[in-house]
């Protein structure tokens, strides 16, 4: 879990770097052209942040799976234990972890699942919709370097 929380917090301070970097383009002296240079360390950003919001619910996930059958009182999972009334933990049967998208779902008895833990989903669309954007500047980098080429050529 320790392992978890420092890639998590590698790629958060990669991304604080990346902020510095999308703040000098505001700083006189930017490198020209600087439209694609923001475009490419906005993307850094957004990956860094994606990577690191991403860590952190894997090894989440992955510190729940651990601590299944791993001594006394870890049958059913702690995760799908802790925090929820006697009823609805007599009822367990077993878990299904996913680590994409990320999840560790509780099973009852009658087929029916709860989340362990609610944060995954927030987790999923944070890493999804950041992953996407730098993609996405990837792209519009690529394109607004491509569309410069052609007018210096003409």
């Amino acid at each position: 879990m320790l392992a978890g929380l420092g890639i998590s917090a590698l790629c958060a301070i990669g991304a604080l770097i990346a902020l510095v970097g999308v703040i000098a383009m505001a700083l006189p002296g930017r490198p020209q052209p600087w439209p694609e240079h923001l475009m490419q360390r906005a993307a850094w950003l957004t990956g860094a942040a994606a990577a690191s919001v991403y860590s952190l619910g894997f090894f989440l996930v992955l510190a729940s799976e651990q601590e299944f059958n791993n001594g006394a009182d870890s049958v059913p999972a702690p995760a799908c234990r802790d925090g929820f009334d006697a009823e609805t933990v007599r009822h367990l049967v077993h878990h299904r972890s996913s680590y994409l998208p990320l999840r560790f779902d509780c099973v009852r008895d009658d087929g029916t699942t709860y989340s362990s833990d609610p944060s995954y989903v927030w987790m999923n669309w944070t890493s999804a919709s950041l992953a996407l954007s730098a993609a996405l500047l990837i792209i519009g980098s690529g394109y607004a370097t491509e569309l410069r080429a052609r007018k210096d050529r003409r």
